[in-house]
C-alpha cells in the first residue's frame, strides 16, 4: 500500500481528494494510509498517525471492532468481503462522533493479507438515531447484567465495590466512588481510579454536594468549574473537571451517593441517565446485602444464646430431622453433636405445647425433662432440655418426708391419747402406782414429740439459711462433760466414755448450737448401736482446729452413704429405714450448726471393727 501510495499518482490523488475518510492499517493495526479527510475528520494529522495504532476505538467497542476483523479473516472468498457497521469513534479533542464503516480485508495482488482499509463516512440523522438506539439498548442490556450480578452479590463490602466499577464502565468516568450517609457525616466506603488510601475519608453532610442535592430534591446533579471542585476530596483526580452525582435510597431513605469523576471525556444526558438507573438499582442491592447482613447478625446473637444456654436445644426441621445440637445438649444426655444431627432426636419427642420428663439412657439417677414448641411460619420444632435429678430427687424425698412424719407423730400422739383416756375415765379405779405410770409415759411421749418439732423446726429454718448463731468463745470441754454426763443416764445397754485433756482451749461459737450437735450425734450413736456398746468421745487440739470424734460399735454406715447422711429426709442404713425411725433430719442440722459456726463435720468408718465415727472441727477461740 505504501508503494502504491508512493509511486501511483493517481492512487495518491485520488486519496487526498476523497470526501471520505479513508483509514488503512496493517496486520498489527499500525496506520499504513491517512489521507486528508481523516486529517479533518479525527483531527490527528497523517504525521502523527502513520505507524501507530491510531486511538480511535472506545473500550466498550473494542470487543466489536475485533470482531469485525475476526469476521473478514473468516469470511469466504467472493463473497464481497466487505463489513459495514455504524459506531462511534474518537476524536482528537476526547469528543464521540457517530460514523459508518465500511471495512474490507486488505490484499496485495498475490493474495497475502497486508492488513485493513476502512472507509469512513459521517453518519446522517437516520444513521445517527439508529446508532443511538443501538448504543441505549446495548448499554441498557449491560446495565441488565450488571443488576443481576449485583442483586446475587450478598457481600456489603463486595456490592459497593461492583457499584463504583459498574459506573466506570457503563459511564466512562475516569474515577468513581460510593459515599454513605452516616447521620451528618459522609464516609467513603468504595473508590476505583483514586489512591486507596483516601477509603474510610469522612466529610460534613450539610456542606457537600449530597447535601446539596438533597436540599434540591433532585436524584442526580453535575458539578463543574475547577474553582469549586478544588475544595473537594476528589481533587485528588488530575485535571478533574465534572463531577456526576446519584443519590442512593434504602427503604425510601436516603443511604448514600454515587460519584462519576471526570477529567478527560465531556458528560452527556446518557452518562447521567445511566448514573439514575445504577443508583436507584444500587439501593436495591445494597438493601438486599444490609438484610442479608442483619439476618448473619441475628444468627450468630440466636447461635451464641443457644450455645451458651445452661437447658440443652434442639433444633428439628418440619420432616423432625435435627438441625441444632447445643453444647448443653451434648453434656444432658451424654450424646455429642456430631452424633445427633440429622438425624432423629436421641428421645421421644414431646408434642408442642407439651413435655415429658425421662431418664436418659446410660446416666441413672438423672431425669431430664424436655418442652418444645413449634414455629409456625416455619414448621420447625424447638425442644428446650432441663435437668429436674435435683428437683425430683427433692420431691421424692418430700413424699418421703411426709410419710415418715407421719409415721413419727402418730406413734407417741396414739400413745399420749390412750393414756390421756384411761386417767380421765378410769382415775378412780387405777392405783396410785399406776395413774404416775401413765402420767410418766404420757410426759415420756410428749418429750419426744418436743424433741421431733425441735427437729422440724430447725430444719425447716437451716433450709432457709435461717439459722442464727453467735460466734463467741465458749468452755468445749464444759459442754462436752454435760452432754456425756446427761446420754450416761439414758441407756443401761450403752456406755460413754469421754477424753479431753487437762487445759484444753475454749472454742470460737456457740455454745447452745454445739450441744445440740453433740447430743444429735450421741443420740445417733446409741440410735444405730440397738445392741448396746461403747461410745467413746475425745477431744484433741490439731493443726486443722479442735477436733471432736464421736465413736460407736454400731451398725455403721453403707459404703458410699458418709456424704449423703447429711442431706435432708436422708438415713444411712442401708436396710429398712423404719427400723430405727427418725426423719432424716438430724444430720442435716447437724451440718449446717457447724458450717455456721466455720466448722466442718464429716462421717467415716471405724478401720479395726463395726461402728461409725463423727468428726467435728470447731475454730479455736483467739
Amino acid at each position: 500500500m505504501k508503494d502504491v501510495h508512493a509511486h501511483d499518482p493517481i492512487a495518491r490523488a485520488v486519496l487526498e481528494s476523497a470526501a471520505d475518510a479513508i483509514i488503512a492499517v496493517d496486520h498489527r493495526s499500525r496506520v499504513t494510509v491517512w489521507n486528508p479527510a481523516a486529517e479533518r475528520m479525527f483531527g490527528w494529522s497523517a504525521a502523527e498517525m502513520t505507524g501507530r495504532v491510531p486511538p480511535l476505538v472506545p473500550d466498550e467497542l473494542k470487543a466489536e471492532h475485533n470482531a469485525v476483523q475476526e469476521r473478514l479473516l473468516t469470511r469466504p472468498s467472493g463473497d464481497g468481503g466487505r463489513i459495514s457497521i455504524a459506531t462511534r469513534r474518537f476524536r482528537k479533542d476526547g469528543g464521540l462522533i457517530d460514523v459508518r464503516i465500511d471495512t474490507s480485508l486488505l490484499k496485495d495482488a498475490s493474495g497475502q493479507r497486508l492488513g485493513w482499509v476502512g472507509v469512513y463516512h459521517p453518519a446522517d440523522e437516520d444513521d445517527g438515531a439508529q446508532h443511538h438506539m443501538a448504543e441505549r439498548a446495548r448499554l441498557v442490556r449491560r446495565l441488565n447484567d450488571i443488576v443481576a450480578d449485583l442483586n446475587a452479590e450478598l457481600d456489603l463490602a463486595t456490592v459497593l465495590d461492583r457499584i463504583t466499577a459498574a459506573l466506570i464502565e457503563l459511564t466512562g468516568a475516569d474515577a468513581g466512588g460510593f459515599v454513605r450517609i452516616d447521620g451528618d457525616r459522609l464516609t467513603l466506603v468504595s473508590l476505583s481510579g483514586l489512591p486507596d488510601r483516601m477509603r474510610g475519608t469522612g466529610a460534613a453532610l450539610r456542606t457537600s454536594l449530597v447535601g446539596e442535592a438533597l436540599r434540591s430534591e433532585k436524584t442526580v446533579m453535575l458539578a463543574t468549574g475547577a474553582e469549586r471542585l478544588s475544595e473537594l476530596v476528589w481533587s485528588e483526580l488530575d485535571g478533574l473537571h465534572t463531577i456526576a452525582l446519584g443519590l442512593s435510597f434504602l427503604q425510601n431513605r436516603p443511604y448514600g451517593a454515587l460519584y462519576a469523576l471526570f477529567s478527560g471525556r465531556k458528560v452527556g444526558h446518557i452518562e447521567l441517565e445511566l448514573l439514575e438507573l445504577l443508583a436507584g438499582h444500587a439501593g436495591v442491592a445494597v438493601g438486599n446485602a444490609v438484610a442479608y447482613e442483619r439476618v448473619v447478625r441475628q444468627r450468630a446473637h440466636e447461635r451464641a444464646v443457644i450455645d451458651s444456654s445452661a437447658d440443652g436445644i434442639a433444633v428439628l426441621d418440619r420432616d423432625r430431622v435435627v438441625r441444632q445440637w447445643n453444647p448443653a445438649a451434648s453434656a444432658l444426655t451424654g450424646r455429642p453433636a456430631a452424633e445427633v444431627i440429622g438425624g432423629a432426636l436421641p428421645f421421644a419427642a414431646p408434642a408442642p405445647g407439651e413435655g415429658t420428663t425421662f431418664e436418659p439412657p446410660g446416666r441413672p439417677g438423672s431425669w431430664l425433662h424436655a418442652v418444645a414448641a413449634e414455629i409456625e411460619e416455619t414448621g420447625e420444632l424447638v425442644v428446650d432440655i432441663r435437668d429436674v435429678s435435683e428437683a425430683k430427687a427433692l420431691e421424692e424425698a418430700k413424699d418421703l418426708f411426709l410419710a415418715t412424719t407421719s409415721h413419727e407423730l402418730r406413734t407417741p400422739i396414739t400413745v399420749v391419747q390412750g393414756f390421756a383416756s384411761t386417767l380421765v375415765h378410769r382415775w378412780d379405779e387405777l392405783s396410785d402406782a399406776d395413774r404416775r405410770s401413765a402420767v410418766a409415759t404420757i410426759a415420756e411421749r410428749a418429750q419426744s414429740l418436743g424433741r421431733l418439732v425441735e427437729h422440724l423446726l430447725l430444719g425447716a429454718r437451716a433450709g432457709a439459711d435461717e439459722l442464727a448463731v453467735t460466734l463467741e468463745p465458749f468452755d468445749l470441754t464444759r459442754v462436752l462433760e454435760g452432754v456425756a454426763g446427761g446420754f450416761r443416764s439414758l441407756s443401761t445397754v450403752h456406755s460413754v466414755d469421754l477424753d479431753v485433756p487437762d487445759g484444753f482451749p475454749a472454742a470460737l461459737g456457740d455454745a447452745m448450737a454445739t450441744d445440740i450437735i453433740l447430743g444429735q450425734l450421741l443420740e445417733n450413736a446409741f440410735k444405730y448401736s440397738p445392741d448396746g456398746g461403747k461410745v467413746t468421745v475425745t477431744a484433741r487440739a490439731e493443726p486443722a482446729g479442735l477436733v471432736v470424734t464421736v465413736r460407736d460399735e454400731g451398725i455403721g454406715i453403707a459404703p458410699g452413704d458418709h456424704e449423703r447422711v447429711f442431706e435432708r429426709f436422708v438415713q444411712g442404713e442401708a436396710g429398712d429405714r423404719r427400723r430405727f425411725g427418725g426423719i432424716g433430719l438430724g444430720l442435716y442440722i447437724v451440718r449446717r450448726l457447724t458450717e455456721a459456726q466455720g466448722g466442718a463435720i464429716s462421717a467415716h468408718p471405724v478401720s479395726d471393727g463395726p461402728g461409725t465415727v463423727m468428726r467435728l472441727v470447731l475454730p479455736p477461740a483467739p
